[in-house]
């Protein structure tokens, strides 16, 4: 990502995904009450990882705080790639990131870097090819590879159960009792009916935290 300045562009949700998801008569009402705000804005893989390690368990305030120092320190720019490869441990340290998650930062660089996956065409690839690339980088998991296939591509049809508040509100709402592997395929069968949208569909699950629905 070039750009100095990141456009951000509404995102509307089409009305046919929107009649698909209703068939669903638990999913219905949330649709109905929990609109989702959904906004697009350039793709950069690369950064909304560093982004996601940077705001690992730390609050909504501390995370933007050091997202903030972290973007004035490398803006945005033709040669932030090489400054952020060529900023040591402690660099990053100095703007309040843990040893450990500076080490995770290092290696997202290093890992674009080294496949040359800054400027590739990700469209081309499939969810699972994304998820099995991404999961290679030492600080990477499955979660954090799926939330880039929603969040950064768009991709429509995941179903991220390693989230605990997706786990949590699709048990609650679909009365799944079931634990450990019993309940990620129980959940994998109530959320059959959603696809090819299941991404859009755990958007409205997560929509639903601190709702009635869910209490």
């Amino acid at each position: 990502m070039t750009n100095t300045t990141i456009f951000k562009m509404a995102f509307t949700i089409d009305p046919k995904i929107i009649y698909h998801l209703s068939k669903d008569p638990i999913l219905k009402p949330i649709i109905e009450h929990c609109p989702l705000n959904i906004y697009k804005e350039p793709v950069s893989v690369m950064d909304d990882l560093l982004s996601s390690v940077i705001s690992q368990q730390l609050s909504t305030k501390a995370a933007a705080s050091i997202h903030e120092r972290f973007v004035t320190m490398f803006p945005y720019g033709k040669n932030r790639i090489q400054q952020l490869l060529n900023t040591d441990i402690e660099t990053y340290r100095s703007i309040g990131l843990s040893a450990q998650k500076s080490r995770y930062i290092k290696n997202i660089i290093t890992f674009f870097e080294e496949h040359q996956l800054h400027d590739i065409d990700w469209s081309k690839w499939s969810d699972d090819e994304i998820v099995d690339t991404l999961v290679q980088i030492k600080g990477v998991g499955k979660w954090t590879a799926e939330m880039i296939l929603i969040f950064t591509l768009f991709r429509e049809d995941v179903l991220p159960l390693d989230d605990l508040i997706i786990r949590n509100n699709m048990a609650k709402l679909y009365n799944v009792t079931s634990t450990n592997r019993k309940l990620y395929k129980d959940l994998t069968a109530v959320a059959e009916p959603w696809r090819p949208y299941r991404s859009i569909a755990s958007r409205y699950i997560w929509a639903a935290k601190n709702t009635s629905f869910v209490k």
